[in-house]
C-alpha cells in the first residue's frame, strides 16, 4: 500500500477528510491536512500509523474530493482572475520551500517575508496558504468562494471617487480611465517594449514629461517642463500595474530582447531532463512518431488508412511507460494530451477494453508527474497553463537542437519498432519507394485497434522484462540489488523515493485534457461529429422536444477521440461531469476511434458525391419519360373531346362512368386469369358474374367488422 500527494483519507467515524500535502523519499512521514476545518494547518504524521488506521478501517482512501470540480468552469470573470493571481503571487515561493514550509517556525518567518514584500496581512497569507493546501495544491484553490455579485467578467467604470486603496501619505490621485490607458500604451510602447531595455520607472518618468506638462520654462538657457500637481497624475503603482495587466512576460521579453533571443535564453527549460530525478514521478518526458506500418479500416478492409501516430510518456527515473495514445492525428498537442490523460487511466481496465488480461501490479501507473518535457511540436498553440492551473504541474518544452534532452523515450521508439517488425504485415522496410521495391501498403491487414492490443502487449513485456543494460543504478539501488527493470526501478522507488507522484481523478484530469467542442441540441439527439448522444439531464429537462419545438441550440461538450462510446457534459451550475451515450441509430459507431469515425463518414461522402452525376441522368431520365406521357396523353384528348358537353354533363356522371370503367377492367382482368390458368393447368374455374357485379361484396372491410368476426370465430 502507497500513499500519494493530494489522495485524501477519511475517518469514517467522525467524517473528517485529510488530504496529504507531502511525503518523504523514504515513505517515513506524510504531511496531511484537515480539508474542513477553516483554522487547519499542516501536520505530521508517521505513515507506518497512517498505512495500520487504513488496515484497521479507521482511514478510509476516498476519491470524493468537494474541491474536484472547482475549475471546471473556465469561463471565469477576469476580477476572479486578478484576485487569484495576486494570492498565488504571494504564496508561490513560499509552497514551493516543502517540507519545511510545514514546519510553524519556518511558516512563520516565510509569512513575514510576504508581508514585507506583498504589502499584506498576516492573516491574509494563512488563508492563502490553508485554501491551496486544502483544495488540491494548485492555483485555482485560489478562486474567491462568492459568485454572482457585481458586474461579473467586466471592468468597472471609474467615477469621481477615486479606486482602490487610498494612499497614506500623499494626495486623493486620479482613476485610470480609458484616455489614460491610452497614454500608459503608447508610453510603454515607446520608451519600455523597446530595444533600448529601459525599466519601468525611467518609462513612467517619461510619460509624465510628455503627456503631463503643465508648463514649459527656460532655465539658464535649458528648457524645462513643470508637471501638474500630484493629485492630478497616475502614480507609478498605477502605471506598473496596467503593465501587467497588459503585456505578458513573453510579450515584453520578445519585444525587448528581440525574438531570437528572447527564444534562446528566456523560454521555459529548466534543467536537462535527467536531472534532478529523485524518484518516480519526478519528471516524465513525452513524445510521438509515425510507426512504420500501414493499417486498413475497420470498417472495410479494402480501405488503407495509412500509418498511426503513437505517442508515449515514459518515467524518466524507472524508465517505465507512464502513458500511451495510438491514434491517426499528427503529432499534436490532441495526441500528448490523450497520452498524458492515459496517465492517470487504470491500466487494468484499460487493457481489458482490447482483451488484454493484467494485474493492477503488473503495470500500476495512475498518476501524474511532478514535471512533464515534451517536445514543443506537441504544444504548439496548446494553452499549456490549462496543464499549470489545473494541476500545478511544471511544464517544460525542449528546444529543437536539443533532441538529447527527451533521448529516453525516443530511445523507446527504436526499441517498438524493432520488437514487432517481424510480426506486422504491411510493416515499412527501409527500401520504401525504392525503383522497384514492393509497395507494403497492399499489405495492410490490421485494424487500429488490433495494432494498439499488439503495442500494449509489447509494453507490458517492456515494463516487466525488458533489461535497462545501460541504467546507471545508485548505491542505494546496488545495496538492494534492484534489477534495472522498469517495474523493478518502478516498486523501488514507490517504496524508498516516494513523493513525486501526483494523485488525480481520472475523470478531473479527462476533463481538463479532452478536447471540447460546442455540440447541437437536436430534436434527434445532442449532435456532435455527425452522431447522436442522450444524456439523464437532457431526457429529464425535455432537451429534445424543447428543441423541436424551440429550434436548436449548442452546449459544449468533452470527448474521448479514443473511443466515441460517450462524451461529457459539463453542467455549469453543479460543476459536475454527465456521461452521455449514443442514441440507437448511431450505434454504428460503437467502440470506434474519432478518427475511423472521420474515415467512415469521408468515404460515404465521396461514395455520395460519385454517384451523385448518374442520380442526376436517371432523374432527367425519369423527368422525360414522364412528360413523354402526359404529352401524348393531352394530345389524345384533344383529338376525341366533344367540345359541345357543358361542364355540367362532363361533370354530372362520374359515377357512371367510374362503374363502366369498373366493369370492363375486370371482365379483361377475369379473360386474362382464365387463360393464364388453362393454358397452365388444362381446367376452367367457374365464377359467378353475378357475384362480381355485386360490388359490396368486394368492397373493404371496416376494420371494426373485421375484429368483431375475427373474434367471433376464435370463440367458435
Amino acid at each position: 500500500m502507497n500513499l500519494f500527494v493530494n489522495e485524501i483519507l477519511e475517518n469514517p467515524g467522525t467524517n473528517e477528510k485529510y488530504r496529504i500535502l507531502w511525503v518523504d523519499e523514504g515513505n517515513i512521514i506524510a504531511y496531511l491536512i484537515d480539508i474542513n476545518d477553516e483554522k487547519a494547518l499542516p501536520f505530521v504524521k508517521k505513515v507506518s500509523e497512517i498505512k495500520e488506521e487504513i488496515v484497521s478501517d479507521q482511514l478510509n482512501k476516498t476519491k470524493n474530493d468537494p474541491f474536484l470540480y472547482l475549475s471546471a468552469n473556465e469561463e471565469l470573470p477576469e476580477k476572479y482572475l486578478e484576485i487569484r493571481d495576486q494570492a498565488w503571487n504571494v504564496i508561490k515561493d513560499m509552497v514551493n520551500k516543502e517540507p519545511k514550509i510545514f514546519d510553524k517556525k519556518v511558516r512563520s518567518f516565510l509569512t513575514n517575508e510576504a508581508m514585507k514584500l506583498h504589502n499584506v496581512t498576516y492573516p491574509a497569507v494563512r488563508k492563502y496558504l490553508r485554501k491551496y493546501w486544502q483544495r488540491g495544491k494548485m492555483i485555482n484553490a485560489l478562486l474567491p468562494d462568492y459568485s454572482n455579485s457585481g458586474a461579473k467578467g467586466k471592468e468597472r467604470k471609474p467615477g469621481e471617487k477615486k479606486r482602490g486603496r487610498p494612499r497614506k501619505y500623499s494626495s486623493k490621485g486620479i482613476n485610470v480611465d480609458d484616455k489614460v490607458k491610452k497614454v500608459f500604451r503608447v508610453a510603454l510602447e515607446k520608451y519600455y517594449l523597446t530595444t533600448d531595455e529601459n525599466n519601468l520607472t525611467h518609462a513612467y518618468k517619461m510619460m509624465i514629461k510628455e503627456f503631463y506638462a503643465d508648463d514649459v520654462y527656460y532655465e539658464n538657457g535649458v528648457q524645462k517642463v513643470k508637471i501638474k500637481d500630484e493629485d492630478k497624475l497616475p502614480s507609478i503603482n498605477q502605471f506598473k500595474y496596467w503593465y501587467e495587466k497588459e503585456y505578458s512576460i513573453s510579450e515584453a521579453t520578445i519585444a525587448r530582447k528581440g525574438v531570437v533571443k528572447a527564444e534562446k535564453e528566456y523560454r521555459a527549460i529548466l534543467n536537462n531532463s535527467l536531472s534532478e530525478v529523485h524518484g518516480p514521478g519526478s519528471r516524465f518526458q513525452i513524445d510521438a512518431t509515425v510507426a512504420d506500418v500501414y493499417l486498413i479500416s475497420k470498417f472495410n478492409s479494402n480501405w488503407i488508412i495509412g500509418r498511426p501516430i503513437i505517442y508515449i510518456v515514459i518515467d524518466v527515473f524507472s524508465r517505465m511507460v507512464a502513458g500511451i495514445h495510438i491514434g491517426l492525428e499528427g503529432p499534436s498537442w490532441l495526441g500528448a494530451m490523450m497520452a498524458l490523460a492515459n496517465t492517470v487511466t487504470d491500466k487494468q481496465k484499460f487493457c481489458a477494453k482490447y482483451g488484454i488480461d493484467i494485474s493492477k501490479e503488473d503495470w500500476p501507473c495512475e498518476h501524474l508527474p511532478d514535471v512533464l518535457l515534451a517536445d514543443r511540436g506537441e504544444f504548439e498553440g496548446y494553452n499549456v497553463n490549462r496543464l499549470i492551473e489545473a494541476f500545478n504541474m511544471e511544464v517544460e518544452n525542449a528546444a529543437p537542437y536539443r533532441a538529447d534532452w527527451k533521448g529516453i523515450v525516443e530511445k523507446h521508439f527504436d526499441l517498438i519498432q524493432k520488437k514487432v517488425k517481424p510480426f506486422l504485415p504491411g510493416y515499412v522496410d527501409t527500401d520504401f519507394q525504392e525503383r522497384g521495391a514492393r509497395d507494403y501498403r497492399l499489405d495492410a491487414v490490421l485494424t487500429l485497434e488490433e495494432f494498439t492490443k499488439i503495442i500494449l502487449k509489447q509494453i507490458v513485456y517492456y515494463n516487466k522484462k525488458h533489461y535497462l543494460k545501460d541504467y546507471i543504478r545508485e548505491q542505494d539501488m546496488i545495496n538492494d540489488e534492484v534489477v534495472p527493470r522498469p517495474l523493478d526501478l518502478w516498486n523501488w522507488g514507490i517504496k524508498n523515493r516516494s513523493g513525486k507522484l501526483r494523485y488525480h481523478p481520472e475523470e478531473l484530469v479527462s476533463f481538463h485534457l479532452l478536447p471540447r467542442e460546442q455540440a447541437t441540441v437536436t430534436e434527434k439527439g445532442i449532435k456532435l461529429k455527425g452522431m447522436y448522444y442522450s444524456c439523464e439531464t437532457a431526457m429529464k429537462e425535455r432537451w429534445f422536444e424543447t428543441s423541436r419545438q424551440k429550434g436548436s441550440w449548442k452546449t459544449p461538450l468533452s470527448y474521448d477521440p479514443r473511443n466515441m462510446n460517450y462524451v461529457f457534459f459539463i453542467d455549469q451550475d453543479t460543476k459536475q461531469i454527465e456521461k452521455c451515450h449514443l442514441l440507437p441509430g448511431s450505434e454504428r459507431y460503437q467502440n470506434t476511434s474519432l478518427d475511423e469515425i472521420i474515415y467512415l463518414q469521408e468515404a460515404e461522402k465521396k461514395m455520395f458525391y460519385e454517384n451523385q452525376h448518374e442520380q442526376l441522368q436517371k432523374d432527367i431520365d425519369y423527368i422525360t419519360e414522364i412528360e413523354k406521357i402526359v404529352e401524348e396523353a393531352v394530345k389524345r384528348k384533344k383529338k376525341t373531346m366533344d367540345n359541345s358537353l357543358s361542364k355540367l354533363e362532363r361533370v354530372s356522371s362520374i359515377q357512371e362512368y367510374r362503374k363502366q370503367e369498373k366493369d370492363h377492367f375486370r371482365k379483361e382482368e377475369f379473360l386474362k386469369d382464365s387463360t393464364n390458368t388453362s393454358r397452365h393447368k388444362n381446367e376452367v374455374i367457374p365464377i359467378n358474374m353475378k357475384e362480381l357485379e355485386n360490388e359490396e361484396q368486394y368492397a373493404r372491410t371496416n376494420i371494426r367488422d373485421f375484429l368483431k368476426k375475427r373474434k367471433e370465430k376464435k370463440d367458435e
